[in-house]
């Protein structure tokens, strides 16, 4: 069995456990002048139709009372750490797919999936106080769709023997890769649950959907999910991906902010198990469905976020057009080595010592939370990624 487990609101959540004054309250993690963009909402924010991906002038309309708070990326993906780490200490093959959520295997672990998923879940409170939905089910697509109808701070447990009967009834646009126009032309035909696409026949779902979506769709109606929970510890990469409610413009500050909390992720856990890596890696995933990546090697090992989004920013540059529309964005550090000595490639002033400095940031921020310290060499010359974590009108 798999599970999947998803931290609740993740950003919203972190703010709220560290300012009290807003427990209760709706809030929203993202830019707060006219161009910004929702982040994460609470699930008070989240009662008044505000989610995430929104802009924030809308979800302003959609709440008065809602209280924006800017995106803290360091304090995120140390608290990210921090929830891998429990995940780890609970089994073997623990495959992180972005700073929120992971999916773990039970194989060898030698307790049952329902007992499991009831002290993981009650681990992750005690000692991180945050809320954790967690789905168990044969395959990671079951134990997905498991973890969203267990929202929020649930826990839903699929035997094989119940697959067909869990997902049935699901509307159509609840598996993964089904946008508004897969799910348009589906409606277009009466195909408008998971059900109505198990009992189509292939061929027909070829025809109305292309080749490689109706593919998909065919093994995902019948719960056909043959990827396996990939490790990663002692791993070749590290990496995560995001894929946003909504199909966001390759122009938008949402693209650019969502790579550098990546950067930011995965600097994190580099360090964390003392590796750096080579090789960066940008995946993109259209409204279409066609995934493309895009990987350079660095002539230097690196396990600093500024290096990491420095090399991101082309490769995305260089693969999407300016017009397009985008599903996924996803970061990965390759090459991993845990022998060399990683340099600042970016900056140009190495005897400042940037990696030392990061690595007592480390330090300090897993002591005191990372609001106690800020790492400058996130930020370089340009200032760019201030400009991202800020809140707008300031």
């Amino acid at each position: 069995m798999i599970v999947h487990a998803d931290l609740d609101a993740f950003y919203a959540a972190v703010e709220q456990r560290r300012r009290p004054e807003l427990q209760g309250k709706p809030v929203a993690v993202g830019g707060a002048g006219p161009r910004g963009v929702v982040m994460s909402a609470s699930y008070e924010a989240r009662a008044h139709g505000v989610g995430g991906g929104m802009p924030t002038v809308r979800a302003r309309r959609l709440c008065p009372e809602l209280v924006m708070v800017a995106p803290d990326m360091d304090e995120y993906a140390v608290v990210s750490a921090n929830v891998m780490a429990v995940l780890h200490a609970f089994a073997r093959r623990v495959e992180p797919v972005s700073m929120d959520e992971a999916y773990l295997d039970l194989a060898g672990v030698g307790i049952r999936p329902r007992a499991f998923a009831e002290l993981l879940r009650s681990r992750v409170r005690e000692e991180q106080d945050l809320a954790l939905s967690v789905g168990v089910g044969p395959t990671k697509l079951v134990a997905k769709l498991a973890s969203v109808a267990a929202k929020p701070d649930g826990m839903v447990v699929v035997p094989q023997a119940d697959v067909e009967a869990f997902l049935r009834p699901l509307a159509a646009d609840r598996l993964p890769g089904v946008g508004p126009k897969t799910a348009e032309a589906l409606t277009r035909f009466g195909l408008l649950t998971v059900g109505d696409l198990a009992d189509t026949p292939h061929d027909t779902l070829r025809r109305i959907v292309g080749a490689a979506a109706g593919d998909m769709l065919a093994h995902y109606a019948r719960g056909e999910d043959a990827r396996p929970v990939v490790p990663q510890r002692g791993e070749k990469s590290v990496g995560g991906e995001r894929t946003f409610p909504a199909d966001v413009s390759a122009e938008h500050e949402l693209i650019r902010t969502t790579l550098l909390g990546l950067a930011q992720s995965n600097a994190a856990r580099l360090r964390a198990a003392k590796l750096s890596g080579r090789t960066v890696t940008v995946k993109v995933r259209f409204a279409d469905l066609r995934t493309v990546t895009r990987s350079r090697t660095l002539p230097e090992p690196v396990d600093l976020a500024h290096d990491i989004f420095a090399a991101a920013l082309p490769l995305f540059a260089g693969l999407v057009p300016t017009r397009a529309r985008i599903r996924l964005v996803g970061l990965r550090v390759e090459g991993l080595d845990a022998e060399a000595r990683p340099t600042q490639l970016a900056l140009g002033e190495r005897e400042v010592g940037w990696s030392e400095l990061e690595r007592t940031v480390d330090r300090v921020q897993a002591r005191f939370g990372a609001a106690a310290v800020r790492p400058a060499s996130l930020i370089g010359k340009s200032g760019e990624a201030r400009k991202l974590l800020r809140p707008e009108g300031r």
